[in-house]
């Protein structure tokens, strides 16, 4: 095939035909020459905002291939390389017992499912519930403040991605492609087939609980099984090596493989891990606020008066404060909510989520502040126990509902009385406060200081009626666990996986390093 990289179409005169057209300016063909034809990439060039601009990158199949290419003095025209993920050729060891993975999130499902379509029979263990019950008690916490402690908006079936905005784009470099395949089986299963092929591509929390339920039925059709309800409790090391697991405290089974694919959530389960001697360590993560605004504000901003032509627009910020930290927005949800993302009893955490359409008129953002070991101090749990005294505080200010501010009020350290011109979307219960109770003065001056930077690149960013809520915690894992370039921990046997690990950041990602480890697996042992 060949490709073609650069042909601009302004997003008022887009259609397939004239897509076509471009392409057969640039080739000096006609359409009837084309036998074949997809998008290989498509983004937005909004640099002009007199010209806003789809940009495509294409692949065609013509008979003619080798001449075209031969005739054509185009730089943008060029052989298309092949791009294809490949599995590793099968091991020829032998697994004692049946392997087991932990968590059902992004990471254990796409390990569970590239294992099982291969002919492994995993068990995958979840300590929440799946998909259909999961829902339920979402929708009842964030009405009457109702926690069930392994089944809420970060445990369950799908992990914490489930309840989020959907989003897959990526900065990790992709040689083995493995990114694309990860798209591909999310298409498989449900998704809009356009998430192969646009920038920042997104599924929506709402379509994506119903592509989880299809890649479960996928893993046990091929001979995989999934307990739900089933928390790994224990570990049994023996010579440096795992010999056993206990599930729910009182079922002990054998188990020399098993993948860690575990939520940045799971503290009690990475406290037992400690204890049990897997090694781990503190890294660097981020904490802040979500912000609410406008998103016409940011759709017009973006996009200018061809905003009316496309979908709720993003941003990305970021920027480093007089205290030399990194401060930016972070999971930007266009057209989405701020909800109540809490995990344990008398801690309170927020995310961002947003439906398919991304139609409730209020984009929001979190705006975090990196933070480290001069933070939180030495030790591979003091991160997370960081995370815990915020998420307290956070909890008392408002006695467990979500504490809110309108800008200029957290700008000037006092509580909010009433909303102005803007109303917030939000999910769970929410009361005014002071958030500047919630952090280190060092960290509300970082935020502050970038609110007023931010306002400089989108007017009205930090407008007086701007509405802020606490708090946003639970950015990445507060630690990483400890794996050589077979991704094995020091207990032979154990294979950090996933976000929870500290080795990946979103679905895609994750989903990625849950591949990665099946592949090992694969190139090591025989089904």
């Amino acid at each position: 095939m060949i490709r073609i990289r650069q042909i601009k179409i302004r997003v008022d005169k887009w259609n397939i035909n004239n897509l076509l057209l471009k392409v057969c300016q640039i080739l000096k063909i006609k359409k009837d020459d084309i036998l074949d034809f997809k998008i290989y990439k498509q983004s937005i060039d909004a640099r002009i905002k007199s010209d806003v601009c789809y940009s495509f990158i294409v692949d065609v199949l013509v008979n003619n291939e080798e001449e075209i290419l031969k005739n054509n003095q185009n730089a943008n025209v060029s052989k298309a390389p092949k791009e294809e993920f490949v599995l590793p050729k099968k091991g020829h060891k032998k697994m004692a017992n049946r392997l087991v993975i932990v968590g059902c999130g992004p990471a254990g499902l796409f390990a569970g499912y590239i294992l099982s379509k291969n002919g492994y029979k995993p068990l995958i263990i979840e300590r929440g519930k799946k998909i259909e019950e999961r829902v339920d008690d979402v929708k009842t916490f964030w009405q009457t403040g109702k926690l069930l402690k392994d089944s809420n908006v970060l445990f369950g079936e799908g992990g914490a991605g489930t309840f989020s905005d959907g989003k897959l784009n990526t900065l990790t470099k992709d040689k083995n492609f493995l990114n694309k395949k990860v798209l591909e089986i999310f298409a498989l299963h449900g998704a809009n087939e356009n998430i192969t092929y646009v920038n920042n591509p997104h599924i929506g929390t709402d379509n994506l609980q119903k592509i989880v339920v299809n890649i479960r039925e996928d893993i046990i059709k091929n001979g995989g099984e999934i307990l739900f309800n089933t928390k790994l409790t224990d570990i049994k090391v023996v010579n440096g090596s795992l010999e056993s697991i206990t599930l729910n405290d009182e079922k002990e089974i054998p188990c020399n493989n098993l993948i860690l694919a575990l939520g940045h959530s799971a503290r009690d389960t990475f406290r037992m891990l400690y204890k049990r001697g897997l090694q781990m360590e503190a890294k660097p993560f981020a904490v802040g606020l979500r912000v609410m605004h406008s998103q016409k504000m940011i759709d017009e901003w973006q996009y200018g008066k061809f905003a009316k032509y496309l979908k709720s627009a993003n941003y990305k910020l970021t920027m480093t404060s007089k205290n030399k930290r990194g401060v930016y927005s972070f999971c930007m949800c266009p057209g989405g909510y701020v909800v109540n993302s809490s995990s344990e009893k008398g801690k309170l955490a927020i995310n961002g989520m947003s439906y398919y359409k991304r139609d409730s008129a209020i984009a929001n953002s979190a705006i975090v502040v990196s933070v480290n070991k001069k933070d939180f101090q030495e030790g591979a749990l003091k991160g997370m126990e960081f995370q815990e005294k915020l998420e307290k505080k956070a909890y008392d200010l408002a006695k467990g509902k979500i504490p809110v501010s309108l800008w200029k009020d957290y700008q000037h350290n006092q509580i909010s009385k009433e909303f102005k011109t803007l109303k917030p979307k939000i999910k769970g219960e929410y009361q005014f406060a002071n958030l500047n109770e919630i952090f280190p003065k060092e960290i509300n001056d970082s935020i502050k200081e970038a609110m007023v930077v931010f306002d400089k690149k989108i007017h009205g960013f930090a407008s007086d009626d701007t509405i802020m809520a606490g708090v946003e915690s639970r950015t990445s894992s507060p630690i990483r666990m400890i794996r050589d370039e077979n991704y094995v921990s020091n207990i032979k046997g154990i294979y950090p996986c996933g976000e929870g690990s500290g080795y990946s950041g979103g679905i895609t990602t994750s989903a990625m390093d849950g591949i990665k480890v099946a592949c090992h697996i694969i190139a090591t042992y025989k089904n």
